[in-house]
């Protein structure tokens, strides 16, 4: 009886030290990465929704278009609303980063230190609301890639 409630509490003592551990690592991928959220008014009703990514150490974070197989691409989705409509996809601006890793066995496309994110919104009246959504990436330097992360956006529009 002894031999299997420690062979028990060596297996749950794993286990526990396991799903710690992976919870350490996905922590991480989302510390690699900070956020800032802002608006810019660029005409009647319409505005530039900016989510900036400052990344850090030596990571990268791939481009919505990471180029092939592999890499999980930066991606946005956001929360339908009745209060204004999305005006196109979401356009990158940074120093865009097209090389070929070994890892992935082609080209991709990232951006180091710095990306902003724009997203064109259109208000259906002159309301203050706000754009809700999520964002998904995945950062990687030349020694590992780290799991992807989602984070929350919420920014505020209009007013």
């Amino acid at each position: 009886m002894k031999q299997s409630t420690t062979n028990y509490m060596k297996s749950t003592l794993i286990a526990v030290i396991a799903v710690l551990t992976g919870s350490l690592a996905m922590a991480q991928s989302s510390k690699q990465v900070s956020w800032t959220y802002s608006t810019k008014k660029i005409a009647d009703m319409t505005y530039e929704v900016h989510m900036t990514a400052t990344i850090g150490g030596d990571y990268h974070m791939y481009a919505q278009d990471a180029g092939g197989d592999g890499p999980i691409p930066t991606a946005f989705t956001f929360t339908k609303s009745p209060f204004f409509a999305l005006n196109g996809a979401v356009q990158e601006k940074g120093q865009l980063v097209k090389k070929y890793e070994d890892a992935w066995k082609h080209d991709v496309k990232y951006y180091e230190k710095t990306v902003d994110f724009v997203q064109v919104v259109k208000l259906k009246s002159n309301i203050k609301t706000n754009l809700a959504g999520k964002v998904e990436f995945m950062v990687c330097n030349d020694h590992e890639c780290l799991p992807p992360a989602d984070v929350d956006i919420k920014v505020n529009i209009g007013g």
